[in-house]
């Protein structure tokens, strides 16, 4: 990726709105659904030491709720996250860097034990890069997680919720997946052209295998994560139904080989 796309789909124009949005926590489904799975699946023991990559970490949210034993790196695009993140910082063995994650990575380390990347992947342009640049700093057998906004289901502008009146159901609409798409999002769409706008890309999920096989990863499991919501009010039961049939998130587990 040139330093011109790679500020393209930086969220620093957005930086400040998302900074609000997460704060120092998280918003709710980190808090509820995202921080404890990714935790679990992290599986860090109390008596050993460990490093984690945080890629495109943003203003460095998962990094408030790892362990004391172990040490952290986070990297993102945009300088007023990373600014954000180091504000928040509360440990020397918290660091944060500014950096194209599909570019060559500004890090000497080659020995991380674990690497994430929650939330980001379907903002970035470019996974291949991304991939084959983290396999690059991980010790054999590291496992790298991947959270995302499901891609076979939450497609922007080509994926919307239905209601079938006659069978009582809500349903999702998929208008496009196997073509890989490139879709501008409006942070606040009540400001219409005056909104700051960033890039979600959609890939079908045979592309993101074949792209960490690519890099040297096999894949250990993949995990799909519901709405821990609950609706009420006449149509609550088709909605809940719904929400716990449809999920909202995607976990791959990957490993480097």
């Amino acid at each position: 990726m040139t330093k011109q796309s790679s500020s393209r789909t930086s969220w620093q124009k957005v930086g400040k709105w998302y900074n609000d949005v997460v704060g120092e926590h998280g918003h709710y489904y980190h808090q509820t659904l995202i921080l404890p799975n990714v935790l679990k699946l992290l599986k860090f023991s109390k008596n050993e030491k460990y490093s984690l990559l945080d890629l495109a970490c943003g203003q460095g949210v998962l990094s408030r709720s790892i362990p004391e034993n172990v040490s952290y790196v986070g990297i993102d695009a945009s300088q007023d996250l990373i600014k954000n993140a180091k504000g928040y910082a509360y440990s020397d063995r918290i660091q944060f860097v500014q950096a194209d994650v599909t570019a060559k990575l500004p890090l000497q380390s080659k020995n991380f034990t674990h690497a994430t990347l929650i939330l980001a992947l379907q903002n970035i342009e470019h996974p291949d890069a991304l991939f084959k640049n983290v396999t690059q700093h991980l010790v054999q057998g590291a496992p790298f997680i991947i959270v995302l906004n499901h891609p076979c289901f939450r497609i922007p502008r080509q994926s919307s919720w239905g209601v079938d009146a006659e069978q009582k159901i809500q349903y999702r609409r998929i208008n496009q997946y196997m073509s890989s798409l490139k879709i501008p999002i409006q942070a606040h769409p009540g400001k219409g052209s005056k909104s700051a706008q960033t890039w979600s890309f959609h890939h079908p999920l045979s592309s993101y295998t074949l792209w960490l096989s690519q890099a040297g990863f096999a894949i250990d499991r993949i995990e799909e994560w519901c709405s821990n919501k609950t609706s009420e009010g006449s149509a609550a039961k088709m909605e809940n139904r719904s929400r716990e049939e449809i999920p909202l998130f995607m976990t791959i587990v990957a490993r480097k080989i």
